[in-house]
């Protein structure tokens, strides 16, 4: 039996900017009573400019606790009874919410969760005094821009509100 030991060659993706109309027809819709949050980018350097390892860099990524509310389902705080306050956080939010919560899934390259509604466990009015800990920074996630980074320890960044984040 003869195979073919040579590695199988893929094309380079492309390079180009995605345009907002894109990315709204490749994000997924929620149904239901899901919320689409999108999850900060782990930075690649400590604060102070020391490489983080791939290992440390995974546990962020997987150890993500906040996010940002990008659409909701139309069902999302629909239940009277189980919400008789009303909606828990609305488009734009900042929030938190347990580690493993929801489906994990990338768009271009950057992460999102669908997850419950009643996964929410806090909104966060400032963000910037928790993003200190896992990082700050500045620029559009969406568009790819850097940004500084914030106090604390380096780790995942919001970058604008500009495109929901």
């Amino acid at each position: 039996m003869m195979t073919n030991t040579q590695p199988l060659k893929l094309p380079d993706a492309p390079n180009k900017e995605i345009s907002d109309a894109d990315w709204e027809r490749q994000l997924p819709k929620p149904a239901g009573y899901r919320l689409l949050i999108a999850l900060p980018e782990v930075e690649e350097f400590y604060d102070g400019g020391l490489l983080k390892t791939t290992n440390s860099k995974q546990k962020e990524y997987i150890l993500s606790i906040m996010g940002i509310v990008v659409d909701m389902g139309e069902g999302a705080y629909g239940d009277k009874e189980r919400f008789p306050e009303g909606p828990w956080c609305k488009e734009g939010d900042y929030v938190m919410f347990r580690m493993n919560t929801g489906t994990r899934f990338t768009v271009n390259g950057k992460e999102f969760r669908l997850m419950n509604d009643d996964s929410i466990e806090a909104v966060i009015p400032d963000p910037r005094g928790s993003i200190a800990v896992v990082g700050g920074g500045g620029g559009c996630w969406r568009r790819g821009e850097g940004g500084g980074g914030g106090g604390g320890g380096g780790g995942g960044r919001f970058k604008c509100r500009e495109h929901w984040c």
